[in-house]
């Protein structure tokens, strides 16, 4: 069903976006595995819209097959949205758009597939996300927050001069492209090379400089998910506790508040996490960004101590985190844990028992 007589919002996975970003063109193509994702589980915006509600999909009947599936195995009481595709869109009656990020390709691929340029930002709104996407935001936000059983240095490098004094200083480090996704764009640097060279001089051309770290211990990943309202206000919405393999997310727990306090306990006080989240809320400035936006954190062994990195980056849009958040607590006292696995050819959302 294509047709729909009341006003909806058209959601939007595009799980591209922080490639796109970097890129910052009109006429982006992103990297097979960002489509290969995207045309997978282009349904998971049904996993928070409303019935009136549209998603943007590749694959119509993939997509309702796909939802129908968690829906049957997880969540009888989700509520089906309409289902698109770019072919119909001029169809759709919406009155605002969500997708998973803003970036220039995704207003330009809407705007060619016809959608109405007053339900589009305006260039400046998406300069403004690219710039606040850049990860000095998140070395600033981090400066903020230190304090008593905090961890976190970072710094930006123009030369590589600069690079080689923050080694020089912290030895074992990691270095990030300013703009890039999980997974990507990152180095852990024990010495130098001639290939890590090359890396940095291609990342600080294109880029404009790159951003050092010290490198340590990892013991948990996790985040804090949020909403900012364009007026200055961010509202907190819940915790995210996360697993990556090689820097890229593979999945998150699910379960209440209440229980991943417990968890994060073992390692950090109830109090501090509190008053990280209070700080963050009072401190970042996401200027009018309307949105999700997500702060991911990790808990790090320095010193015999269990020690919280309060802001590893800031992601201006959608979060996985959000998708776990947007998803009924198990009410059989069981977490749950939700994976994006990927076969070789597919990915699929998968939701087991721990």
């Amino acid at each position: 069903m294509y047709l729909c007589t009341q006003m909806a919002t058209l959601h939007i996975f595009n799980p591209e976006h922080d490639i796109a970003l970097a890129a910052n063109l009109a006429n982006f193509t992103a990297p097979r595995a960002g489509r290969q994702l995207r045309h997978d589980l282009g349904f998971l915006p049904a996993l928070w819209a409303k019935p009136d509600d549209y998603v943007l999909v590749d694959d119509v009947e993939r997509a309702a097959c796909s939802f129908r599936n968690v829906k049957e195995s997880c969540w009888p009481g989700l509520c089906e949205p309409h289902w698109t595709d770019c072919r119909h869109l001029q169809g759709c009656r919406v009155e605002r758009i969500e997708p998973w990020g803003w970036d220039a390709a995704l207003v330009h691929q809407l705007r060619h597939w016809g959608v109405e340029g007053h339900l589009l930002p305006s260039g400046t709104y998406v300069d403004m996300i690219r710039r606040l996407s850049h990860r000095r935001t998140a070395m600033h936000l981090l400066a903020s927050l230190q304090g008593d059983r905090r961890v976190g240095e970072a710094a930006e490098c123009f030369t590589m001069d600069e690079v080689a004094a923050c080694q020089n200083r912290w030895h074992d480090i990691v270095l990030k492209a300013p703009w890039s996704s999980s997974g990507r764009g990152v180095r852990f640097v024990s010495e130098p090379s001639d290939s890590v060279s090359k890396w940095i001089t291609g990342v600080i051309g294109a880029q404009g400089s790159v951003m050092a770290e010290p490198r340590y211990e990892n013991v948990y990943d996790l985040g804090m998910e949020f909403e900012a309202t364009g007026d200055g206000r961010i509202s907190y919405c819940g915790l995210s506790l996360f697993d990556t393999s090689k820097g890229a997310y593979t999945g998150n727990i699910l379960t209440n508040e209440n229980k991943k306090k417990e968890l994060i306990k073992r390692y950090i006080s109830e109090d501090l996490l509190s008053k990280i989240k209070e700080d963050i809320c009072h401190t970042l400035d996401v200027e009018e960004y309307v949105g999700p936006l997500g702060v991911d954190m990790m808990i790090v062994h320095k010193d015999g101590l269990y020690l919280l990195h309060p802001c590893v980056e800031i992601n201006l849009r959608r979060t996985m985190g959000h998708v776990a958040l947007s998803l009924p607590a198990p009410t059989d006292g069981e977490s749950r844990a939700m994976r994006i696995l990927y076969d070789g050819n597919n990915y699929q959302f998968n939701i087991c028992k721990l």
